[in-house]
């Protein structure tokens, strides 16, 4: 670990893309799934109050309930419509150029959250939030491209771990900043909701001292001359002409190969056993339970005897356990590798919801098992933080080539917002016919992806696109290759020379 702490301390500039690409890019993420819980009484008595004075009509709790809903999932909504954009704009416009005009979107939603209470206008969060969502897709994918582009090769997978990181940042700063002493009062709670301008106004400011990323510049622009000079920029002065080399290979395999679209990446049967690996990492990701702990994290603390009124002060424990859990995992990633990290958190997520349930159960029967339910709570969130939340996010970054990398983003991002939009649907009807049985449901994709990444997987550390390509081949052709080896042999009793070619 150390050696790969002193080359990052050696690329300040790279430090300071992770810093700055951070704060206006999966941080937004992270910190508008956690900032509606503070002000929701707020809101709902806002829309209420909003009824009142402009049709003289009092709403009923469910259809109070129904609105608020609505306001929350239309997050989802900006964000699959972002997602979808975002391939063309980083194709067109560069990973730099994407998430420098990405701010202004934030900012216009940010104004019409903090002015929503003057105006008496619950549609304008309705709206805020879903420029929110514009402005989060576009930047998961942007973010994500911009930053394991920018870093060398040697520390791709530390600072791919920083995706997580920030979101993790960004949740925990979403439960700090409401509570009741910050901005999670009746007068300043519209000021919490706008508070994602503010991180868009910092790396608007910042981030056009950066340069853009080299891997664009050389394979999307063909400018070679200054790729080089941002590689020296980003990675020190130094010989790293076996990175450039690198590159080149891979510029020269696709020289005649356009950017792909979706519909193409999903028909290419050679890349197949990637794009696999990016549907199940991505579907896990949202059903490997954590929200479902999260959820239940109230309920089991008030079990445990803690007041009403210092819940939210406990809760800030989680969000404080994902966020230095995750940079525990930027620490160790370079050593332990992806594929170790993504099993042993899966197969540690499935073993903690296990014992989970069956300490929730037992809770009524058993005066200190709610203790054990809060210590399960933060050993779930240890296990997927420490390896899931920061090893999924950059993989498209990682598995695919240049000209699919777009199209693969796209996929992966779609996939994790229609599942937050399906999970937050659907949860709340798993809750009521299952209650915390619910997590059995969640055990089953944990631990299918953990056996999954075992078995089917290579490990991707310190590998190129190209690289990664071979090892799937080769982990994949086994298999086939016996079999048609078998057959050959019986079909010519042996006197022949076995086909092995795929």
């Amino acid at each position: 670990m150390p050696q790969y702490l002193t080359l990052l301390l050696n690329c300040p500039l790279v430090i300071a893309v992770i810093f700055v690409s951070g704060i206006g890019g999966t941080f937004q993420y992270g910190f508008s799934l956690s900032v509606m819980t503070s002000p929701s009484a707020f809101i709902k008595e806002l829309v209420n109050k909003t009824c009142q004075e402009r049709y003289n009509v009092s709403l009923e709790e469910w259809q109070i309930s129904l609105i608020w809903s609505f306001t929350v999932s239309i997050f989802c909504i900006g964000g699959l419509l972002g997602s979808l954009m975002a391939a063309s704009l980083v194709t067109k416009f560069g990973r730099k150029q994407c998430l420098l005009f990405n701010n202004f979107v934030a900012i216009i939603g940010a104004l019409l959250m903090i002015l929503s209470k003057t105006a008496m206008s619950f549609e304008m969060i309705m709206v805020g939030r879903f420029l929110y969502g514009i402005n989060a897709g576009v930047s998961l994918t942007s973010h994500a491209m911009y930053l394991v582009e920018c870093a060398p090769k040697r520390l791709r997978g530390m600072v791919g771990v920083t995706l997580a990181t920030f979101i993790s940042l960004g949740k925990f700063c979403g439960q700090l900043l409401g509570i009741s002493e910050l901005l999670g009062t009746q007068e300043r709670w519209p000021w919490l909701l706008g508070f994602n301008g503010f991180t868009a106004l910092v790396q608007l400011s910042t981030l056009p001292s950066l340069p853009e990323s080299p891997k664009f510049l050389l394979l999307d622009r063909g400018d070679h001359q200054a790729c080089e000079q941002v590689i020296r920029r980003l990675w020190g002065d130094k010989d790293h002409s076996i990175e450039v080399e690198e590159m080149l290979e891979e510029k020269a395999a696709l020289q005649t190969v356009r950017n792909h679209s979706v519909m193409e990446l999903i028909q290419n049967q050679a890349i197949r056993w990637q794009l696999l690996t990016i549907v199940v990492t991505y579907i896990t990701l949202q059903l490997s339970g954590i929200n479902a702990v999260y959820f239940y994290s109230f309920e089991v603390f008030r079990a445990a005897g803690i007041q009403e009124d210092q819940l939210r002060h406990t809760a800030l424990g989680t969000g404080l356990c994902e966020l230095s859990t995750s940079l525990a995992c930027f620490m160790v990633i370079e050593n332990t590798g992806k594929k170790v990290l993504l099993f042993r958190g899966y197969m540690g997520m499935s073993a903690t919801l296990i014992l989970l349930t069956v300490t929730m159960y037992l809770q009524i029967h058993v005066s200190w098992m709610p203790y054990c339910s809060v210590g399960l709570i933060f050993v779930f969130i240890f296990f997927f933080s420490s390896g899931p939340a920061g090893g999924t996010a950059p993989l498209p970054g990682e598995l695919f080539t240049q000209s699919f990398k777009s199209a693969g983003f796209t996929i992966a991002c779609t996939i994790n917002w229609s599942g937050l939009f399906v999970l937050g649907m659907l949860f709340p009807v798993l809750v009521e016919k299952l209650e915390y049985f619910c997590f059995l449901i969640f055990l089953f994709f944990c631990c299918g992806c953990g056996l999954y990444v075992k078995f089917n997987m290579p490990e991707t550390r310190n590998k190129t696109a190209l690289e990664i390509a071979v090892e799937f081949q080769k982990m994949h052709s086994k298999s086939g290759e016996s079999r048609r080896e078998k057959y050959n042999e019986q079909k010519d009793d042996g006197n022949k020379t076995y086909e092995t070619k795929l």
